[in-house]
């Protein structure tokens, strides 16, 4: 499934992977988060309920990216910078390009949408 983020002027195509959580979170949408910096490595935010994380792995060893849920905390995670294996992460999808645009500071106010057939 392929999802919009919405920043500003600027609109980022991701893709979903085929699992409960990326599942979850797509039920989810549309959805407004205020994206906030976090270890200069990711852009994160509160979820507005818990995804389920039955058949994932412990963890994960993020790219640059990634969209995931730390499921300890229950927040979305987007990273734009390499990070190490994190327990606790699981990955929801992966932004395709500009993923660049996240690494501005402050918080990024953002819109995830659906696509659908036609976009």
């Amino acid at each position: 499934m392929k999802i919009r983020i919405i920043l500003a002027d600027t609109t980022l195509v991701a893709s979903l992977e085929d699992t409960p959580a990326a599942l979850d979170f797509a039920a989810l949408l549309p959805l407004d988060l205020t994206l906030e910096d976090f270890h200069a490595t990711e852009k994160i935010a509160d979820l507005p309920d818990r995804l389920s994380t039955a058949g994932s792995p412990d963890g994960i060893d993020p790219q640059v990216g990634d969209i995931a849920l730390y499921a300890p905390w229950g927040n979305l995670a987007i990273f734009y910078r390499e990070f190490g294996y994190a327990k606790g992460l699981v990955r929801l999808g992966r932004i395709e390009d500009g993923v660049e645009m996240l690494a501005a500071a402050g918080p990024l106010a953002a819109r995830f949408e659906r696509l659908g057939p036609s976009d």
